[in-house]
């Protein structure tokens, strides 16, 4: 009488463990990129490009030229052009290799947008422009 030896293998499989954390991951990632919107309604002149860049903070000149600032998910608080530097560069001892968006509507003077493009200049911080999508016609 022939008998058959069958092993029982004691491994466990990960398969199901790796498919839940890529869903996770998946899910992580995607909730990750929404925008927070801005509170300042602020009309930006159009652009054919978006960029990818995520600022973390964000300079807002409303068309009453009244300037706005926040750094991360804060809210916006009004903030003196002349304070902008100095809050710039507190944004940078945070986080140093951040993004400035600058935030200007599309009534406002170009010299406004130039002297905060200027202070970003000088300190060597990255700058995006924000604009908005073109309207479809």
């Amino acid at each position: 009488m022939l008998k058959r030896k069958t092993k029982t293998i004691d491994a466990f499989s990960m398969s199901s463990m790796t498919d839940i954390i890529f869903l996770l991951l998946i899910f992580f990632m995607i909730t990750s990129t929404m925008v927070t919107p801005n509170a300042i309604k602020v009309l930006l002149p159009q652009g054919a490009r978006q960029t990818s860049a995520k600022p973390l903070a964000r300079i807002i000149i409303d068309k009453d030229l009244n300037y706005y600032s926040a750094f991360g998910k804060d809210d916006e608080m009004p903030i003196s052009p002349d304070n902008i530097a100095s809050f710039l560069q507190s944004c940078a001892a945070q986080e140093p290799e951040m993004y400035v968006a600058l935030y200007a509507d599309e009534s406002v003077p170009y010299r406004e947008v130039v002297y905060v493009l200027n202070i970003a200049n000088e300190n060597n911080f990255k700058m995006v422009l924000a604009t908005r999508k073109p309207d479809r016609k």
